[in-house]
């Protein structure tokens, strides 16, 4: 049986390296490449890999990131690609399958997909103790411990930094390598991403509608369906979005929670 395989670092030269050395496994197919955090949830939720050679230092979305906005069951397996030195690496080897340190040799490579070969084998025939899942979401949880959702967000205005309470945010916006704040008839830019965004705000009161818009729950006036799976959403305010077809399911949650 063939791995499914995707490779996300935003080095070219580092994703071709290990593209380089996964041509030479005959049981392993790439199904794509990314260079960055953003595309590299999409693609995950979209490909579906078996195998996901992720880079943990990319700029806007780090792959810790990545994996913290990823919703997929069941979980890729995990082979972390780092310049971090071994000692930082610790906590990663008792969560992530394994982690290859840059640069690395083609026998350490090979151990790695040994080690990946033998993981499947064993998921497959359910002889796993502790699920891949489980390693991903202990590693969360300790590199991130849970924490109170912000009240407010700071805005840098020139030289002055305001704040912008959450609850008055109608929606959210991407512009570029911001995210536009859309409160009432004023717009505030922040220099954010809307993955890191959606990770940092409450998701029983911010649900996202598309790649480029988060809206606050309690500023839609209804929901309307379009075609295929994607909708106009009427603010209160009279603004309308477009739901994009992979976040349909966020909006039906809306339409089954009870108000």
């Amino acid at each position: 049986m063939n791995v499914r395989v995707l490779v996300v670092d935003d080095e070219p030269l580092a994703r071709q390296r290990i593209l380089g050395l996964l041509a030479e496994a005959p049981d392993m197919e790439v199904v794509g490449e990314c260079g960055d955090g953003e595309a590299a949830i999409e693609s995950i939720e979209a490909l579906r890999p078996d195998l996901v050679f992720l880079d943990i230092q990319m700029p806007e979305v780090t792959g810790l990131e990545v994996l913290e906005a990823v919703e997929v069951d069941p979980m890729p397996v995990v082979v972390f690609v780092t310049a971090y030195d071994e000692f930082a690496l610790r906590a990663f080897d008792a969560h992530a399958l394994d982690y290859l340190l840059k640069p690395f040799r083609r026998e350490r490579f090979e151990a790695t997909l040994a080690r990946v070969r033998a993981h499947l084998a064993a998921r497959s025939a359910h002889q796993r103790e502790l699920s891949l899942d489980d390693r991903i979401r202990a590693l969360l949880a300790t590199l991130h411990p849970a924490r109170p959702y912000p009240e407010r967000l700071a805005v840098r205005l020139g030289e002055r930094i305001v704040f912008v309470r959450v609850a008055d945010v109608d929606w959210i916006g991407a512009e570029g390598n911001y995210a536009a704040l859309h409160v009432g008839e004023r717009q505030y830019l922040i220099r954010e991403t809307m993955s890191r965004l959606e990770a940092k705000l409450d998701p029983a009161r911010f649900v996202r509608i598309q790649r480029s818009v988060i809206v606050n729950a309690d500023r839609i006036r209804e929901i309307q369906p379009l075609f295929k799976g994607t909708y106009t959403v009427v603010l209160q305010g009279g603004a309308k979005l477009t739901s994009g077809r992979s976040y349909r399911d966020n909006l039906l949650a809306l339409i089954d929670t009870p108000a």
